[in-house]
């Protein structure tokens, strides 16, 4: 038997509980993976409020979680280049990742570079992949000025050192206590709240990535940006309503999670671990997170 978080209906944390179930068999071209670290993300708590219920129904009794890194402990038939005791990160799209234990399809794990910490390793599925389609998605190139909203979270973080890699000139929209971090990593930060667009407006802003929604769609469009330049991971109503973008998390995949940990293994990128959790306290992690005004990730450490 293992441990696993499940919740039985939508609601509050209140009904997060951790389970012991059956360490589950992999079956073919699937990977059982003992985890050492796995990221706990908005979208999850949404998912289990049941508020994404129409895009993403759970069914109970449900697992969560996507991210994950830890080692190989079993191979289903078929499973090739992977062998137990392999250090591994990857992602599952089965909600299970909360857990001691989890299978993965064999081809969304990556090989963990060894100067990568397990915490960081843990946090790259969503939030690094997400932050490199959603910059991708607005082609940042040299002399660009790019906005983050929302820029010191787990997406926005990477998504500022991701453009400024790109070359583009990088305004990070964040509370001031923020503002150190992102000054250092290369972006000039600015304050959200009233007068924002009076703020933004002089920087000739040419793209720009939405991270926390609440308007910034229309903040972007109404500073003159292209509805082809700007891309939100949140506002998906905006979407539909002005051809804005929405590149996200769904681009995940091993090769990008490979170029990512790569990047953080040769000290070129950071991803900033706001707190670890063990399992048990999952409730506790979800309710930093909901606080808000998180710097990067919140892990859990089964």
């Amino acid at each position: 038997m293992a441990r696993a978080v499940r919740f039985d209906e939508y609601g509050g944390l209140d009904v997060l509980r951790v389970a012991d179930v059956p360490i589950p068999e992999p079956a073919q071209g699937q990977v059982l993976v003992q985890v050492k670290a796995a990221a706990v993300n908005p979208g999850e708590a949404k998912i289990r409020e049941g508020l994404l219920h129409d895009r993403w129904p759970a069914t109970f009794p449900s697992g969560e979680g996507s991210d994950l890194a830890g080692i190989v402990a079993a191979t289903g038939p078929g499973v090739t280049g992977v062998e137990p005791g392999a250090e591994v990160i990857g992602f599952t799209d089965r909600r299970a990742s909360h857990a001691e234990y989890v299978l993965v399809e064999a081809g969304d794990l990556t090989p963990k570079p060894p100067g990568v910490p397990w915490e960081v390793a843990g946090s790259l599925a969503v939030a690094g992949c997400t932050a490199c389609a959603a910059v991708r998605a607005v082609s940042p190139r040299p002399g660009d000025t790019v906005a983050v909203s929302g820029a010191a979270g787990g997406v926005g973080s990477i998504a500022v050192q991701l453009a400024r890699r790109a070359g583009a000139d990088v305004i990070g929209i964040a509370g001031p206590v923020h503002h150190q971090w992102l000054a250092a990593h290369g972006a000039e930060p600015v304050a959200y709240g009233d007068g924002l667009a009076d703020r933004l407006r002089p920087a000739g802003i040419g793209a720009f990535v939405d991270t926390h929604g609440g308007g910034y769609v229309e903040l972007a469009l109404g500073l003159g940006v292209a509805p082809d330049r700007v891309n939100t991971i949140v506002d998906f109503a905006a979407v539909g309503k002005h051809g804005v973008k929405a590149e996200g998390s769904s681009a995940k995949s091993a090769a990008m999670l490979a170029e990512l940990a790569a990047l953080v293994a040769a000290g070129e990128l950071e991803v900033p671990i706001a707190a670890t959790y063990a399992l048990d306290d999952v409730r506790a992690a979800f309710e930093r997170l909901e606080r808000g005004h998180v710097r990067g990730k919140i892990v859990l450490l089964p």
